[in-house]
């Protein structure tokens, strides 16, 4: 198949270049943007040029750079927008109860996407950011959402696989089926060392109506003083006030 044939469309084509950009990328050469992405050179050359012109790229002096109009279209996603704005007071409460990194999530395929990210001079050395994403199965906060998301995705994730980031990650489909009827059961679901050696974490689901699933929040700390069950309550309950609060919204508005 040729360059310009099947998914190799000019929007494909800009998206396999944007989407070549790791999270720890400060900058890209072109010939890494060729490389990862996997297109012509002289594809990728007029791409991030039109790219630079529409302010979704920054030319830099080694190569090319994800510019801030792309972080202006991300903040008009209105779900997540919405959500991050009425969770926000939740979230500063909860940080201030605990003083450890908070999280919002949601879920987005297999995986959990960071919504918002609160965390102090002590905060765990986590390897989640802000809109960065994932394996639902290896985070708290991810198992949260599984626990919670239709039997058909449940399963599909326990078929796997399911990769190890740390000696710790539950990779045993039976073992992480058991922690998720725990999750539902408890109404919260707990990490120690999956995701990253050193930290620990409990989550809760964000449950509109006692189902319907829109987030979930965690609170994340390290394993030298940090005792996830010790914040279960304060973490159901901040998750039950945001609920609570998306509910009256959506009252008021109809229902929309």
């Amino acid at each position: 198949m040729s360059d310009d044939q099947g998914l190799d469309t000019v929007l494909g084509k800009a998206m396999r270049i944007l989407h070549a950009f790791a999270p720890d990328d400060h900058e890209v050469t072109l010939a890494e943007l060729v490389r990862r992405s996997g297109l012509h050179k002289a594809t990728t050359h007029r791409l991030a040029g039109e790219l630079v012109r529409h302010r979704l790229l920054d030319r830099t002096e080694g190569g090319y750079r994800l510019s801030g109009g792309l972080f202006e279209l991300g903040m008009r996603a209105s779900v997540e927008r919405s959500l991050l704005e009425l969770a926000m007071p939740f979230l500063q409460d909860l940080y201030e109860r605990t003083h450890e990194t908070v999280h919002l999530g949601v879920r987005e395929g297999h995986h959990v996407v960071y919504v918002a990210k609160i965390g102090g001079h002590r905060q765990a050395r986590a390897p989640s950011r802000t809109g960065g994403r994932m394996s639902l199965h290896c985070t708290g906060i991810g198992k949260a959402l599984l626990a919670h998301s239709n039997p058909r995705l449940r399963a599909e994730v326990l078929a796997g696989p399911l990769p190890r980031r740390t000696p710790h990650t539950i990779v045993a489909p039976g073992l992480l089926e058991r922690q998720l009827r725990a999750a539902v059961e408890e109404g919260v679901a707990f990490e120690r060392e999956e995701s990253a050696l050193g930290i620990a974490c409990v989550a809760a689901p964000v449950l509109l109506d006692g189902h319907e699933l829109a987030a979930a929040i965690s609170v994340t700390g390290p394993t030298t003083r940090f005792r996830p069950e010790q914040h279960a309550a304060a973490v159901r309950a901040a998750a039950a006030g945001l609920a609570s609060t998306i509910e009256r919204r959506r009252a008021v508005s109809g229902g929309s």
